[in-house]
């Protein structure tokens, strides 16, 4: 059947949402919200909550997506191999300037010791390292290696707590991209059908291939959202891309790992790249920060959001934010209105990429529909597509003409939920070009989509054409 209507919030803008869910956020009604103030993608975060939890979160996810007949991906977030401090009696440890601290390879530690997670870290860590703790709120320097582990001096003073994230900026760490954790929960992802797995703490294309052969070992379609968080990513930064289904840049863990100065260009340089490549890209993290606490944001987050978008982000994210904040819904539709007012301007910042000769007949085919599109003013490209191919392709153009994707496939259908510039529509294959098109006009008509004198701007592809090669056509409504 065909979704009983589109939310006029759906149809806001072209740069897509993604929302993480939390206890703020995982309730039917809330959900519906969301999806009404603008979500296209909801993240569920696999460093916490149970199979359980997430499993009742995403049957609530299908419910509501159903309901208001707008398709909605899935995006199941990694634990990864994340170094962690071990439990601190009392939960808490004051690392003073000065002292010596000594990091073991233990569940717990006592005294002056400070537990960490992977006993490998004591191993890689040499004299004269930095070692930053709780995101960098505190740093230590390696003085010596002892049998007991590695006697540190506090550079940078303050307060760590028990799980606190650990970093070594600079050093290279002999760590599985994959943990027993993720392994377990791949297992989940093969049961549940998401549409985007995220491969954390990427340091390099094997560590993506790694992941897709244990999706094949499943059977499990999801498709691979590579993030950019370690300093050793940016090494090889073209074969991630080129072996990852998308990109996030997730500035979190990186503005850890490297100088923070860095970060808005490391952030605008892998965007650059995820656009000539059209790979699909997420800017994340403390986007909207202060909104966990508040319901507007600061105008300096206003402007990152902004400035995310013109950078070439398909996908914008929120976490805390929506997560376990106190104003999830409003946080959305901040973002939303922020995209809408940014998109505003693309019409005078856009260029269209260029085009090496010699590209094959689909990429050569949408690149024309984009040109014919600005020239007859159309008012759709409509993509018909098994696999999604052809629609991502047109949202690489970054055209100003929204875009239509259409497939029978309801997995390649809330894939393209992420796709910058495109509403997904499941619609049953038809028996010919004719029909189709006929077709896809009443139905943008009923929508109110479409009106009589408008242009629409068709891409054929070979499994719903009538030919074995892709062909444009356009119809002006009567």
């Amino acid at each position: 059947m065909h979704p009983p209507h589109v939310s006029p919030a759906v149809l806001r803008g072209k740069t897509k949402i993604v929302a993480t869910l939390g206890p703020a956020s995982a309730e039917p009604e809330i959900l519906e919200k969301l999806v009404l103030a603008g979500v296209d993608v909801f993240r569920l975060n696999f460093s916490h909550g149970t199979w359980e939890w997430h499993s009742d979160t995403l049957a609530r996810v299908r419910t509501v997506s159903e309901r208001l007949g707008h398709p909605v991906a899935v995006l199941q977030d990694l634990c990864g191999p994340k170094l962690r401090l071990g439990e601190i009696p009392g939960g808490s440890f004051q690392c003073r300037l000065g002292a010596k601290i000594l990091l073991v390879a233990q569940p717990s530690g006592a005294g002056n010791e400070l537990p960490v997670s992977h006993a490998s870290l004591l191993d890689d860590l040499d004299v004269g390292n930095e070692v930053l703790l709780a995101d960098g709120i505190v740093t230590l320097r390696v003085l010596r290696r002892l049998d007991a582990g590695l006697e540190t001096e506090v550079t940078l003073p303050g307060e760590v707590r028990s799980r606190q994230g650990i970093s070594a900026p600079g050093v290279s760490l002999r760590l599985e991209p994959l943990t027993e954790k993720d392994l377990r929960d791949l297992d989940w992802s093969a049961r549940h059908d998401v549409e985007f797995i995220g491969l954390s703490f990427v340091r390099r294309p094997a560590d993506v291939d790694r992941l897709r052969q244990e999706l094949a070992q499943r059977g499990c379609k999801a498709q691979i959202i590579a993030k950019i968080e370690k300093a050793e990513a940016l090494g090889d930064l073209d074969g991630i891309i080129d072996r990852a289904d998308g990109i996030m840049v997730a500035r979190g863990d990186l503005g850890v790992d490297i100088d923070v100065a860095r970060v808005p260009i490391v952030q605008k340089e892998v965007i650059r790249r995820c656009n000539q490549r059209g790979k699909p890209v997420i800017t994340a993290t403390q986007m909207l920060e202060s909104m966990r606490t508040s319901n507007r944001p600061t105008r300096a987050e206003a402007s990152d959001v902004a400035n995310a978008i013109l950078d070439g982000s398909d996908a914008i994210m929120l976490s805390a934010e929506t997560a376990t904040g106190l104003y999830p819904v409003e946080s959305v539709s901040t973002m939303a209105r922020i995209a809408t007012a940014t998109e505003a301007m693309l019409a005078k910042l856009a260029t269209r990429l260029g085009r090496e000769p010699g590209a094959d007949i689909r990429t050569a085919t949408v690149d024309c529909a984009g040109q014919l599109a600005d020239q007859v003013g159309a008012r759709w490209l409509v993509a018909a597509t098994r696999h999604g191919d052809t629609a991502l392709a047109l949202s690489r153009q970054r055209n100003l003409t929204p875009i239509l994707g259409l497939s029978d496939q309801p997995e390649t259908v809330r894939r393209m939920a992420l796709y910058w510039g495109v509403l997904p529509v499941w619609f049953t294959a038809p028996h010919g070009t004719a029909e189709y098109v006929e077709r896809v006009v009443a139905w943008a008509r009923s929508h109110e989509l479409a009106n009589p004198g408008d242009r629409i701007v068709f891409v054929l592809g070979a499994a719903w054409g009538e030919s074995s090669y892709n062909a444009l056509l356009v119809h002006q409504i009567t």
